[in-house]
């Protein structure tokens, strides 16, 4: 069984989403070796039996190792009679009655970081519709893959913060707030909290972010217009980064300054800060 890593559950939730949006019998997929040029198939939905399971696919092998290889989608409508593909997974294939598969790199900074598969047991042609949804799904891993190695970069880059110098401490300050305007677009409830929890580590180590804007009773989109203010965005600009009517800025902007015992923006945001709040 597939340990219930972050990434492995993100991977199994994806799967699921394919096959709920397509119909699709079977789907499975799995992530890049560390250091190695394959994939291995961690997780499976729909399956019969375990041959697929923790089989591994090397770059330019079979189907995946061909996505591997190239960076992008590739379907297949009878997998063991394809001359698109190298065969050296048509046991395993055979075995769990697959014909027609279609698979999608999870592509993260350029580099692919996993495989995603839908398949029929029957050869017929998978259409647009499918693949499109195959595409979503793989999107959906990447934007999780992104976050978490995004938050893990910046607790790196925290650990010492005294010792930062003042540009690499900007930089922490501006992938905050990017992170911070990225939360409410997360359709997985556990990842946004995940991600705000890791926003509230950045904010200050002494006191976590949530915790500190609870005390102030700064509510969290009071915290996210503060956040784009101190990265020097006017009303507008938040406006567009957060989603919202440049008023809606301003009323959560007041709001905020009332309860920091602020007069200007920029009170704000140094309150903001002393109370750990903003990195």
């Amino acid at each position: 069984m597939a340990a219930d890593t972050a990434e492995a559950v993100e991977v199994r939730g994806a799967l699921l989403r394919l096959r709920r949006a397509t119909g699709l019998p079977v789907a499975f997929g799995g992530l890049v070796e560390p250091g190695r040029p394959q994939i291995r198939i961690s997780e499976l939905c729909g399956h019969t039996t375990l041959a697929l399971s923790s089989l591994a696919v090397v770059s330019g092998s079979g189907l995946g190792g061909k996505v591997v290889a190239l960076s992008r989608p590739c379907a297949v409508t009878d997998y063991s009679t394809s001359r698109q593909i190298s065969h050296e997974y048509d046991v395993a294939v055979a075995a769990e009655g697959l014909r027609s598969v279609v698979a999608v790199p999870v592509v993260v900074r350029r580099r692919v970081r996993g495989v995603l598969y839908g398949a029929l047991r029957a050869a017929q042609p998978l259409g647009d519709r499918t693949l499109t949804a195959a595409v979503e799904a793989a999107r959906d891993v990447e934007q999780a893959l992104v976050v978490r190695d995004e938050a893990h970069s910046l607790m790196a880059a925290t650990r010492e913060p005294e010792t930062a110098s003042g540009a690499a401490w900007e930089q922490v300050r501006e992938a905050h707030g990017a992170l911070r305007a990225l939360a409410p677009r997360l359709v997985d409830l556990a990842l946004r909290a995940e991600l705000l929890q890791v926003c509230g580590q950045l904010a200050g180590a002494a006191s976590a972010e949530p915790a500190a804007a609870h005390a102030l009773g700064l509510a969290p989109r009071e915290v996210d217009v503060l956040v784009c203010v101190a990265a020097g965005a006017t009303n507008t600009v938040a406006a567009e980064r957060l989603g919202l009517r440049p008023e809606t800025v301003k009323g959560y902007l007041r709001s905020a300054m009332r309860k920091l015992g602020a007069h200007t923006r920029l009170e704000a945001v140094v309150a903001a800060r002393r109370a750990g709040v903003l990195p």
